[in-house]
């Protein structure tokens, strides 16, 4: 049978994702991986797991556990993120929360939410990839958004059209690819330019907790609370994550937004999966009340001392013409190469001659550009790692730059 000749359309925009395919490299105990952005599972907080499991499976709370559960998701975990959203200057009740299986599915709920065929979406270039395959199952085109220019709202809407602008997709902290932190001012500019257009503004912030330098910077969200008075009253849906903070595997998440769209995104989870995985919630839960910030203090600790370590690396091994973001926080360090290397060439070379995995940078981009760049995560390589993987990298490019000569 052909099968083709009867999926739908939006299919044809539907690719595998690039860091999926490296990240079965880890099976590979000669590759040293700079490509997936994940956790490093020595972290992991497993011993709390273990008891918060053991006890979701007593003999008080076993039937609540193993059933089905409301889709809004579980009332005590909605409750202690509540407690986090205020403490980001985020006022709200449970009714602004909904607990999705991780942010990747509250990415694919905003899309299908507001997303129609020809529809515009807002995002950045280069943008998260994971975004870009959530929104490309609703048939949309992209507009690049560069707050930092003076590009205002009649431009971007007649750009969309026939269709309109319904959304900005922003990673406002330590962005998935680059590293990179949006300044107060440009947070505001995001702010006024939604106002304008009348579209609603994605936060994705998955990163927020892992700041390891710098003053903490209010969230979008946040600062049209202080304008507006009201979360009800606002337009920017805050995407949260316990992905990169507590376990990846458990599929957590949940986004927080006026309740009128909550509303609306709990239908979505019926028609879905009607919840996410209550006893993962329960366990979740647990874990976030007794040691959350504890965790996050430890992981920082960790973090901060290998971004240090990749760039230092960086400065001493690249060649001339090569440049690199400097993230305050995060996973990430962006690397852009002369204009006329291309990464994925790279990137099989690399793998071929050096045994270095990285994710190349056209991936990250809506129209395929940025063949010169590419992302490397230091999050879950060891020091030795990380010096010995960025020199055989740093020998690999300079050997490009000489053929091209």
């Amino acid at each position: 049978m052909d099968w083709q000749q009867i999926f739908a359309t939006r299919t044809a925009r539907m690719k595998a994702s690039e860091i999926r395919e490296l990240l079965k490299l880890l099976d590979q105990p000669d590759i040293i991986s700079f490509a997936g952005g994940i956790p490093d599972p020595a972290l992991f907080p497993a011993a709390a797991f273990q008891d918060a499991f053991s006890q979701a499976l007593s003999a008080e709370t076993q039937d609540a556990a193993l059933q089905y559960s409301v889709s809004e998701g579980y009332g005590p975990l909605r409750d202690w993120i509540v407690g986090e959203m205020g403490a980001l200057g985020i006022p709200c009740s449970r009714d602004n929360i909904l607990i999705t299986s991780g942010s990747q599915q509250a990415l694919d709920y905003l899309g299908k939410l507001m997303l129609s065929p020809g529809d515009t979406a807002l995002v950045s270039w280069p943008t998260y990839l994971g975004a870009l395959g959530a929104f490309n199952a609703y048939e949309p085109r992209y507009d690049r958004l560069d707050p930092q220019t003076n590009r205002g709202a009649d431009d971007y809407a007649r750009a969309a059209q026939p269709g309109r602008v319904k959304f900005a997709y922003m990673s406002v902290d330590f962005a998935n690819p680059t590293g990179e932190t949006l300044d107060a001012a440009m947070r505001d500019r995001m702010i006024d330019l939604a106002d304008e257009m009348d579209i609603a503004i994605i936060e994705d912030a998955a990163y927020q907790s892992l700041r390891y330098d710098g003053a903490a910077l209010a969230p979008v969200l946040a600062r049209e609370i202080a304008r507006k008075g009201d979360i009800d009253a606002c337009r920017t849906l805050y995407c949260g994550s316990f992905s990169k903070t507590l376990a990846p595997g458990l599929r957590v998440g949940w986004i927080c937004g006026a309740s009128e769209v909550i509303s609306q995104l709990v239908l979505m989870k019926q028609a879905a999966d009607l919840h996410s995985s209550t006893i993962n919630q329960m366990a979740i839960a647990q874990v976030a009340q007794t040691m959350f910030d504890s965790h996050v203090t430890r992981i920082r600790a960790a973090y901060v001392v290998r971004r240090d370590r990749m760039l230092a690396a960086l400065s001493q091994h690249m060649p001339d013409g090569v440049s690199w973001t400097r993230p305050e926080g995060g996973m990430f360090i962006w690397l852009t190469l002369p204009s006329h290397l291309r990464s994925d060439d790279l990137l099989a070379q690399s793998l071929r001659s050096e045994r270095v995995a990285f994710v190349p940078g056209h991936a990250f981009f809506a129209d395929g550009s940025g063949t010169n760049t590419l992302r490397l995560s230091f999050s879950r390589a060891d020091e030795a790692s990380i010096d010995e993987g960025i020199a055989r990298l740093g020998r690999l490019i300079a050997a490009g730059l000489a053929d091209g000569d």
